[in-house]
């Protein structure tokens, strides 16, 4: 239904994971807040604090390049006042006089200055989060306690019923909500707006109706069955040549695919 797609949008962690965590360039545009942690299918209390730790680790990382750069250019510079003070001093008139602030003040003033740094981290997103067993709840119901940050988790329908079980953590829980499929006026909004999956080029609307009404009956308004009918449409066209978008290219892309009864 677009779960995570959705969440990862939101928190644009995909960009987060291809940044070079041994570079020391500041991150362009805003720091992101949110992380998107998906437990892996077998999991432990202990690895999933770990996972979640480093990942407000990396965010806190980014948090602070600005202010190591800047310290950085600072000593930079003062080892530079103290290079050109050291060859520029008469020796026959006494030792060579301290200036201030020193090389080692500066570095503590700068790192108090990094520490003092808040946690950028405000939401945590867990998506599939029916993987996880009690155990591993009550790290999540830790985390959530002690870190002072939202917790969104998104599952497949049921999780609700089954996290009542919990009373300590059910507790928690402020409101439910449920992902439906998209309705047939949506979907006629979102392809005359030229909504594509990434990668994908189709031609531009508008499509035939019987084409647009074909991809509607088939997908049902499941936005991950829409994503892989038009990814595939483009195959189709593609391998035929074919310039327009029309029934029987939504059919036979549809044909392609493992898609239950329509």
């Amino acid at each position: 239904m677009g779960k995570t797609l959705s969440a990862s949008s939101y928190s644009g962690w995909e960009n987060v994971r291809e940044i070079d965590r041994w570079s020391s360039v500041p991150l362009k545009g805003p720091i992101p807040d949110t992380i998107l942690y998906t437990p892996s299918v077998v999991n432990t209390p202990r690895g999933i604090d770990a996972d979640i730790t480093r990942s407000r680790a990396t965010l806190r990382d980014l948090a602070t390049r600005p202010e190591r750069q800047n310290t950085q250019e600072k000593l930079d510079d003062l080892h530079q006042r103290d290079k050109e003070h050291l060859w520029e001093h008469e020796w026959s008139s006494g030792p060579l006089p301290e200036l201030y602030p020193t090389y080692e003040q500066l570095s503590r003033e700068c790192a108090t200055a990094e520490l003092n740094i808040a946690d950028p981290t405000t939401l945590l997103v867990i998506d599939e989060a029916d993987r996880l067993r009690r155990a591993s709840l009550e790290q999540v119901r830790s985390i959530f306690d002690g870190g002072r940050i939202g917790l969104v988790l998104i599952g497949m329908p049921g999780l609700e019923k089954r996290l009542a079980r919990y009373p300590q953590f059910y507790s928690r829980i402020g409101f439910v909500h449920e992902f439906r499929p998209l309705g047939a006026v949506e979907i006629r909004q979102l392809l005359a707006q030229g909504w594509m999956p990434i990668g994908v080029c189709l031609p531009e609307q508008p499509w035939a109706v019987e084409a647009t009404a074909a991809i509607i009956r088939i997908t049902g308004g499941n936005f991950r069955l829409l994503n892989r009918l038009l990814t595939q449409m483009e195959r189709i066209l593609e391998i035929n040549a074919l310039q327009e978008v029309t029934k029987a290219v939504v059919e036979a892309a549809r044909e392609t695919l493992v898609i239950g009864e329509t």
